[in-house]
């Protein structure tokens, strides 16, 4: 979620500053160049009062030699301006002709300065020419004309160049560059913040509803930080979470008081079939059959307590040597393997350390192995291979018996689940719910998958590293606190 959220909230902040960075960047701009024009408006009314001496078409000696000496000053004062600001000016004739220019033989321009020009010969100063921006080299024409007697008697152009106008605006966006790339800093830095403030209560949420989905029941999200809605659904959480233990400890309660009052009447109920069966002429065949299905609900009443208290015990976590664990259990069961006709071996490194409780993996591994050897027939083997993967131990049992159809596979392990092919086999389908049950108050876990050729591959895992101590109050495993 954070790899689409965070994008989003980034592209947002970008856009709103640049959204306030380039009106400000035109702005500053579009000053720098009003500068520039009226300071040539100002110098093209400056030459356009000096031009109207030198157009008023003397009658006189008198009248010429001092229209020629105005003529002289115009020149002079056309030629230090270009030599000063290196901008181009002159004034023209109607037609175009030249009559003081600087530099000599100029020419009116095309393109804006051929418009300037006949917007000034319309008696109007020409209008403000497009902006210019740092990366054009443009130049700038500005045309004033010269009235004499209402009539427009000559034009004074100038024709500037704009590398210092675009000098100066880089240098005014320059402080907008960074103030928008420290603003642009400070939004990335606001948005993981944000970000991680808004998603901290939902990986909470995320990471408690996973352990209770995979058997930790007593996990919960601390109701810390985060918008108000997902504190509330925090607190919603976690009385659902509580109202789903409740429910679950009591049919845990339930099925281990059912078993327990169930027991006593049963075994007086077999005691009694068992002097019933002493006055049964020899050779009854229905006898015999009575006793089996009794034993086998006294099996599953057994099978249904153990369960309800695995579920519900601690563990008691250990740093276990596997591997020798392996090779105990194995020695315990290689005898009824014998008396079957069975082989069983254990295989893999001597010396292997893992986490979990030494009862409950003992236990595990004993109800999978008597599965295995159960199922596979005479003259099969039964291997018990111990293996490192990453940071979890694998002891995985394969057998060589029918094993399971691929859709069974994904039922392994559900209580009272028996293949419809194995229902001649004594069992109470709680063996493996049992192991499950087990191993996941230590961190473990069963898979099952096919052994090639055939049977059936069961592995147990157990992690290498020891799992997080829990400091919060007894009975409530909180997922994260923030």
């Amino acid at each position: 979620m954070r790899t689409r959220l965070l994008p989003l909230l980034i592209f947002l902040l970008s856009g709103v500053l640049l959204a306030l960075g380039f009106p400000l960047a035109a702005s500053i701009a579009a000053a720098e160049q009003q500068r520039v024009l009226v300071d040539r408006i100002d110098d093209t009314a400056r030459f356009s009062a000096l031009a109207q001496s030198v157009t008023t078409g003397p009658t006189s000696t008198s009248q010429r030699a001092d229209e020629r000496l105005k003529l002289d000053i115009l020149r002079d004062e056309l030629k230090r301006y270009h030599e000063l600001y290196g901008i181009r000016a002159g004034v023209f004739y109607r037609d175009g002709r030249a009559i003081a220019s600087a530099p000599e033989g100029l020419r009116i321009p095309e393109g804006q300065g051929a418009d300037a020009f006949a917007e000034a010969l319309a008696g109007r100063r020409s209008h403000d020419p497009d902006q210019v921006w740092p990366w054009q080299d443009r130049r700038i024409a500005v045309a004033s004309p010269v009235i004499r007697d209402g009539d427009v008697v000559a034009v004074v152009l100038t024709d500037s160049p704009t590398g210092q106008l675009r000098s100066r605006i880089l240098h005014g966006w320059l402080p907008i560059a960074l103030g928008e790339g420290l603003a642009m800093l400070l939004a990335v830095v606001a948005a993981f913040r944000l970000t991680s403030w808004v998603l901290r209560p939902v990986g909470n949420l995320d990471r408690a509803a996973h352990d209770i989905a995979t058997g930790k029941m007593q996990s919960r999200v601390a109701g810390l930080g985060g918008p108000p809605e997902l504190r509330r659904l925090a607190r919603s959480f976690n009385e659902m979470a509580d109202h789903v233990e409740e429910v679950l400890e009591q049919q845990r309660a339930f099925v281990a008081d059912a078993s327990h009052q169930l027991r006593n009447p049963l075994s007086a109920l077999l005691l009694r079939i068992e002097l019933l069966g002493l006055e049964l002429p020899e050779g009854n065949e229905e006898f015999p059959a009575v006793q089996a299905e009794g034993r086998r609900l006294a099996q599953v009443l057994d099978d249904l307590l153990d369960l309800a208290l695995a579920e519900h015990a601690p563990a008691n976590l250990q740093l276990l040597d596997v591997a020798r664990l392996v090779d105990e259990r194995v020695t315990s069961w290689r005898p009824v393997a014998e008396r079957k006709g069975v082989t069983l071996c254990n295989t893999g490194p001597r010396a292997v350390t893992a986490w979990g409780d030494p009862v409950a993996a003992s236990s595990a591994l004993d109800a999978v192995v008597d599965n295995a050897l159960k199922f596979t027939p005479t003259g099969g083997a039964v291997t018990v291979a111990v293996e490192v993967d990453g940071d979890r131990v694998l002891v995985v049992v394969a057998d060589e018996g029918p094993g399971l159809a691929e859709e069974e596979l994904s039922r392994v392990g559900d209580r009272f689940w028996r293949s419809g092919r194995h229902q001649n086999i004594p069992g109470s389908g709680l063996g493996l719910s049992i192991c499950r049950a087990l191993l996941a108050a230590g961190g473990g876990h069963l898979s099952y998958g096919h052994n090639d050729p055939t049977g059936l591959r069961v592995t147990l895992s157990l992690p290498r590293t020891e799992p997080e101590p829990c400091t919060v109050t007894p009975g409530v495993r909180v997922a994260n606190v923030d």
